[in-house]
């Protein structure tokens, strides 16, 4: 059974690095591989959905709060913050906490 390692994430890049390289180190995780494929997962998720949006802000007549797409986009970004959290180290923690983003969760 494989075992926890340290990871660096930037939210917004979506990503996930072994290395601390510039400002890859936004928040500070450690999870397994299974844990971390899930937090991939979700990234690429948020990825679809910001890719899905772009594309509708290109059509006039479909408003902003009507599209599913920026739904979703929030949703993974709730969903990814609140794995990080729960991944996080005790900085991380008290980061995302601050952030208030999490407090109805």
């Amino acid at each position: 059974m494989e075992g926890k390692n340290q990871y660096f994430v930037n939210i917004g890049t979506r990503e996930i690095s072994i290395n601390r390289n510039g400002n890859n180190d936004e928040f500070i995780i450690n999870a397994d591989r299974e844990e971390l494929l899930l937090l991939r997962e979700v990234f690429n998720e948020i990825y679809n959905s910001d890719t899905r949006a772009f594309f509708r802000s290109h059509v006039p007549f479909v408003e902003y709060h009507k599209d599913s797409s920026n739904d979703e986009y929030d949703e993974g970004m709730t969903r990814a913050l609140q794995m990080i959290y729960d991944l996080g180290d005790d900085t991380t923690r008290h980061h995302i906490s601050g952030m208030g983003v999490l407090e109805d969760k």
